[in-house]
């Protein structure tokens, strides 16, 4: 049965190894892929992660890319676990949707949120997702209005930050950010992941280059409230030097990346 809502307007225990690092303003928990934290009480948390990840449903073209995304690195730095909300921002083809639906289980919930401006192509894709995972609902609405059915655990937001700073998006960011922030609970996630901007550059480049800058936006973060509770290097790329479009072909799919997890207070 397909599931459309039409939005109106996770304390998770991690283990892992870290660096703290003390900018002079801040500081900053850095864990890299080897050590990112993952879902404690159960021995064999991994195997429902590999489970996820070799999923027949998954399409080939999506299960190519995995080398590039590291899946496995990224949820276990976010914690994935059974019986979580976590809803997926913008999940296009549903490549994380698809992910954590196997993960969080019968008891979680995942919703594939389309916003307004691209829902004509992309909610089917969502309904779609809805009518394959029992656990998925499709949902959309405007992004700096959105609200959720219950209290979510964990909001992942994947290389689309950046595209809801362009104009044609008409996306107010602060507002769509304070969205984020009351839709989860205390100690829930926002799991932020793009492509890398020049220091400096702030969001200027986000239509021109789809990029932006890592420190801009976790100022913009931030300043809703948010703690950045720490930052994965595991699709780090230090041979791209962020000058070119991340769709041209020399660096698609290999451009450097930034994830980072904030956390609601509480």
């Amino acid at each position: 049965m397909r599931k459309l809502i039409l939005a109106a307007g996770a304390a998770v225990l991690l283990t892992g190894c870290v660096v703290v690092v003390a900018d002079g303003t801040r500081t900053v928990i850095v864990e890299g892929a080897s050590d990112a934290p993952r879902a404690a009480g159960d021995a064999s948390w991994g195997d429902v992660y590999l489970e996820a990840i070799e999923d027949p449903r998954r399409p080939a073209d999506e299960v190519a890319r995995d080398a590039a995304r590291k899946p496995y690195d990224m949820m276990a730095f976010a914690g994935v676990n059974r019986g979580q909300r976590i809803a997926d921002i913008r999940p296009e083809e549903g490549y994380f949707t698809r992910l954590f639906a196997p993960v969080v289980g019968d008891g979680g919930r995942v919703y594939a949120f389309v916003p307004t401006r691209t829902a004509t192509r992309e909610t089917p894709l969502a309904q779609g997702l809805a009518a394959t995972y029992p656990n998925v609902v499709a949902m959309e609405g405007a992004l700096d209005s959105m609200t959720f059915p219950e209290p979510l655990d964990a909001v992942f937001m994947v290389q689309e930050y950046h595209d809801f700073h362009i104009p044609a998006f008409g996306v107010d960011v602060t507002r769509m950010n304070k969205a984020v922030y009351d839709a989860l609970k205390p100690g829930g996630y926002y799991i932020v992941i793009d492509h890398a901007g020049r220091p400096g550059t702030g969001n200027t480049e986000v239509q021109s280059l789809h990029r932006i800058e890592g420190e801009f936006l976790v100022r913009e973060v931030e300043a809703a409230g948010f703690v950045l509770d720490g930052e994965s290097d595991a699709i780090r790329n230090p041979a791209d030097d962020g000058t070119i479009n991340v769709f041209d072909e020399r660096i698609r799919y290999r451009t450097d990346q930034f994830v980072y997890r904030f956390r609601k207070p509480g």
